[in-house]
């Protein structure tokens, strides 16, 4: 790997640990982990098993499942039954939960408009479509592999 490689692996890790931060902090102020918002966001479309979820995230079952039995707690969330699969619901949105999503991305997208104005839309443009073909080499990486 080349010195320009390396350094861009290192940056995409520390940008990520550092919206994975900004995220946290943004979720807390609608009462959420960013756990709970990536959950939430992920079944805001289409009901989901746990394990669906997980893959949908890239995060273990195992993490989903204490996640998604917090949002059932809080009443945000409620499971479903799945005509597929009697052993699997589907996890839902509530009212509740919907209405919370909405704030925490409303906020997001706030945060994210001020975060992002002093940097050039066609160069978030043109770093996004890298990161998109980086992502399509590692899945198929991944599939090659057999780890996906």
């Amino acid at each position: 790997m080349s010195d320009e490689m390396a350094l861009l692996v290192a940056d995409v890790f520390e940008a990520a640990g550092a919206l994975r931060r900004l995220g946290e902090h943004t979720a807390q102020a609608e009462g959420l982990t960013q756990a709970r918002w990536q959950v939430l966001s992920v079944v805001s479309e289409t009901a989901l098993t746990v394990p669906q979820a997980a893959r949908r995230l890239g995060v273990s079952r195992q993490n989903v499942q204490r996640v998604a039995n917090d949002l059932v707690t809080f009443g945000h969330a409620a499971y479903t039954a799945n005509p597929d699969h009697r052993g699997s619901p589907l996890l839902a949105l509530t009212p509740q939960g919907q209405e919370v999503l909405a704030r925490v991305t409303t906020r997001a997208s706030a945060v994210h408009r001020t975060l992002f104005a002093a940097l050039p839309e066609e160069e978030i443009g043109r770093t996004r479509g890298l990161l998109r073909r980086l992502l399509e080499e590692l899945d198929r990486r991944e599939q090659a592999d057999g780890r996906r």
